[in-house]
Order: structure tokens, then sequence, then C-alpha cells
């Protein structure tokens, strides 16, 4: 048995069935190995794209996601992608050929040191280099991706060690319990203590990390909220107190007096938990899985009294033990959760009444609102929100059972991707991805992966022709009369997507929208529908 074969194994042995991947000459023993197995490759068009689809497949199900990636430029490709997914906590496994590790120092082809450069935007990152340990590296892998605050993990493996042969395979795959995270309980007595400090307190707060936004950690996070009739928040978006999904949160906040953070920093999207985020008297409660983040938190608040927990434990399992130890008898009055849900659910009035004129752009509000109304009629639907002005908007105004944001890197691109992701982990399900104009350029060509595989998805893009974020940066500090760069041609990405084999609608004045809108969601394919928008802030 070859290592590739050994690899494979391993993967149908950890329940995983799809890799997404780009071929290279280092990786191509992996491919050959997959032939007349149950591993299916997803055969993308970018490295970065193929990361991208692990990550969302790890936030989605909240399980691993693997990507698979050649030597030195391919390796380098996906770095940006394995960024984002290590600032968003997804678990995944990014496994890349490598150079000749019989020529390491000597300049081989390719060589450079991956090992090293990925372990800045990973947990855990190292070389495999003996061909029959790499089941049991796999293994650690994956137990690593899933295990305190999940996040990727980063195996190099020079090319040849995939065809050299394993002695004695059945000792070289791993056992079934290698693959299980390991996990760090919260301690019973700090449970009680914390349930009993939420319900003296007067207006307590529940905050819980990106991590807590994975699979069905949202609705375990909101279950307990309902128990102990407390108002939470998951938080998985770069501007933190400012994102536009959560209306007046950042006004409803200042008034908690006590906050539970569930793996979720006290860092700048919290404000390190000054003033006026919040009151200067509020108190903190912090379970986290990694000591770094209790250490900082204790720091942002000077060591003071108002710290009152700080405790190890992971936050799925924490949730687990709270709500095993809650009675619901000693449940609060609902009047503050209420307010706080109503300050959380507030749009303005205005953004109803912006109805665009006939002739011009068309107000982001408007399109995001009509988008909203439509997915409401269906109980399956993934909503996929990139980056960027519109992507605010988008967030702002659309609600769904299944969401997956840019995430707390602030990076914008990978929006197409996620939405492939998301059709192969939801198959039966509507998938929508709002990405603006210069987004939809970073990966355009996946929409050939997309009709290649038959994955129906509409992508709707917010059409300003421009880089509006940038530009709105440059309107606020230095005036519309010194803007540079930010322009771009108001081009036909439906036309884009057509040529490479989807649909496409083109939408340009209000009353085309709703039609244009519905034809795309029965065309069965994958379609873009180019919308011009006008140019304007997104919310805050």
């Amino acid at each position: 048995m070859r290592a590739a074969d050994l690899l494979i194994q391993t993967l149908v042995q950890a329940g995983i069935g799809r890799v997404f991947t780009l071929s290279g000459n280092q990786i191509m023993p992996v491919f050959d190995a997959c032939i007349e197995t149950s591993v299916k490759l997803i055969h993308v068009r970018h490295e970065a794209a193929a990361v991208h689809m692990a990550d969302a497949w790890g936030r989605l199900t909240g399980e691993p996601g693997v990507a698979l990636v050649t030597a030195g430029p391919g390796f380098a490709n996906s770095l940006s992608a394995l960024y984002v997914a290590f600032m968003a906590e997804s678990p995944l496994v990014l496994i890349s050929g490598a150079s000749p590790r019989h020529r390491d120092g000597q300049g081989a082809f390719q060589e450079m040191p991956q090992a090293e450069i990925a372990g800045h935007f990973t947990k855990e990152s190292w070389a495999v280099t003996d061909p029959s340990q790499i089941g049991h590296a796999l293994a650690r892998a994956v137990r690593l991706a899933k295990s305190d605050r999940p996040g990727p993990i980063h195996l190099a493996v020079p090319g040849e060690v995939f065809s050299e042969m394993v002695q004695q395979p059945q000792q070289a795959l791993p056992h079934q319990d290698d693959f299980a995270p390991a996990t760090s309980m919260l301690d019973a007595t700090t449970a009680q203590h914390v349930l009993t400090t939420l319900a003296e307190a007067k207006k307590p707060v529940i905050l819980g990390g990106t991590a807590l936004t994975h699979g069905d950690g949202a609705d375990r996070l909101e279950q307990l909220g309902q128990v102990l009739n407390v108002p939470v928040v998951a938080m998985g978006s770069p501007r933190g107190l400012k994102d536009p999904s959560l209306g007046k949160f950042r006004e409803v906040l200042q008034q908690a007096d006590v906050v539970l953070l569930l793996a979720r920093s006290l860092n700048f999207s919290l404000r390190f938990g000054e003033e006026p985020a919040f009151h200067p008297d509020c108190q903190f409660l912090v379970i986290d899985p990694q000591m770094p983040t209790i250490e900082q938190a204790a720091r942002n608040l000077g060591g003071s009294s108002r710290l009152l927990v700080a405790e190890l434990a992971d936050a799925r399992p924490a949730v687990e033990s709270l709500l095993q130890l809650a009675d619901p008898s000693d449940s609060r009055s609902d009047n503050w959760r209420s307010e706080f849900q109503q300050a959380v659910m507030y749009r303005p009035h205005e953004w109803q009444t912006d109805v665009s004129s006939q002739a011009g752009p068309i107000h982001p509000a408007e399109l995001c609102l009509a988008l909203n109304r439509m997915l409401a009629t269906d109980d399956e639907v993934v909503f996929v929100s990139d980056g960027g002005e519109f992507g605010q908007w988008a967030q702002a105004c659309i609600t769904a059972p299944h969401r997956i944001i840019n995430g707390p890197s602030g990076s914008i691109g990978g929006g197409i991707s996620f939405a492939l992701s998301a059709r192969l982990a939801f198959p039966n399900s509507k998938v929508l991805a709002t990405v603006g104009d210069g987004t939809f350029g970073f990966h355009a060509m996946e929409f050939d992966t997309a009709v290649r595989y038959n994955l129906p998805m509409v992508v709707v893009v917010g059409n300003d022709a421009c880089w509006n974020a940038e530009r709105q940066i440059q309107l606020h500090d230095y005036g519309s009369e010194r803007q540079l760069g930010c322009d771009l041609l108001p081009t036909r990405y439906d036309e884009v997507a057509r040529m490479l084999g989807g649909c496409g609608e083109f939408v340009t004045q209000a009353d085309e929208m709703e039609p244009a809108l519905q034809r795309a969601f029965a065309a069965g394919k994958p379609t873009c529908v180019n919308v011009m928008i006008q140019s304007i802030a997104a919310p805050e």
C-alpha cells in the first residue's frame, strides 16, 4: 500500500467523503488513490477556493473540511483563505504537497518552509516525512481541528512520500478513537456559580464566540437563552459591535450589568470591555478553552473585581453543562430579554420606504429585503454573505436557517466558494450568496466548478461599479475631490456566468428585480443575478 492509499483509507475511516483540491505535480498520487474509493475530489479553479470550500464545510457542519493543494505557489495561493478559516475558528485540515525531503536546503524545485509559514495561520502545522505515519498524522489533525477552539491544521507532505510503500499497513491505520477531539468540560461548581450570578443579575447578557456560530451551535446557545430567559448573541462579524445584523445591539449592551463570554474574546470587537461599549460597573464571566484568551480578558479589565469567573472549558460542552444544570423554574422575568431582542431586531423604518426610482439604480436595502421575502417561503435555506458594503446591507436585511459570512478576518472574496460548499452540505436547500462586484472578481471562475459538479445556487451581485467600502473612506476622510483607485466598470457579470455554462439575469431598475430573482431560483443551475445598485454607505 502506498502512503497515498493510506491517506485515503484514513479519510474513509474518519467519515470524510470529499476533498476540495486543485491538481499539481506533488499530489497526483493522492488523485490516483481516490479512484474506486468513496472519497470524491471536488476540483476547483484556484487553491484559495479549495480552502474556502473546506472552511465553509467546517462552519456549516461542524466537521472538518479537507483541502489538498500542491507545493510552492499552489500552497502560497491557499494562505489568504487559510487565514480566513483561522480567524473564523473553522475546523479544517489543509494537506499540501511539498518539495523532496532529501533535497531540503539544496534549493529544490518549489522548496519553501511550508510547515513554518502555515504555522502562523493554523492551530498547528508540521511536515510528515514518514509514509507509515501519514494516517496517524491525519487522525491527529482531525482531532486537533475539532478540539478546544476549533481551527485549521496543516500537514506538509513531500511529493515522493505519497508514492512510497507502507510496511505493515494495518498497524499504520489509526484507531477510531484517535479522531475524537479532546474535550475540556466545565466544572459543575463553576457552572452553578455562573447560573446563580446570571439569575441574580438585573440585566445579564450571554455573548458566544465565532465557534458557536458553527453547525447547530447558535441553536443550542439560543436554547440556553430561552431556558434562562437571558438574551444571547453569537458573534462572528468583523465589525463586532457594529455588526449591521444586530440592530441597536451597541446601545442596549451598554445597559448590561453581567456579561458571560463563552469562547468570545474581549478584544477590539468588544472594545476591550471599556466604556462606552460597557457600563464601567459591568462584570464579566469568562469561559474559554484557551488560557491566553482568559489572560487577555483579565488584562483588559485591569485585573479588577469586574472579572467574576475565569474558567477553562470548551464552548459547546459548557453550553450543554449549563443547559443540564439550569432550572427553568428559576427563570427570570422576560422584560429584559424582550427589550434586548427588540433592540437587536431594530431596522430603520426608512429601509422599507426607500423605493428606487424606476429609471435608476436600486437601493441595496430594497434589493436585500426583496431577497429576504423570497427566502421566507422556504424552510431550508443557506444564506452566504461576502464582505464589503453590499455585504453589510445583505447581512442587515436577510435572515435564514443557515448563515455563513466572511467572518472576523474581514476578508472578501470567498462568497462564491462558500456557496458551492453549502450546496454540497445541504443538497436539498436553496442557496443564496450575496457578493459585491469587486468581490465577484476574486473567484468568478468557480462558476465553472459549479457547472461541472451540477451545483445550483444563486449569486446576487450588488454592482455599483466601484470598491465602495474604500470609496466611502475616501469621501469621509479626504472629500469627494480626492478619490483614486476605486472605480470599476459596470461589467456584465451575468454574461460571465452564462459563458461558463450557468445562467444570468441583468437588473437595472426596481420593477425588473423580483421577476429576475424568481427566474434565477427556478433555473436549477448556477445563476448570477447582476443588479445595478446605488453606491451608498453600509448601515452601522
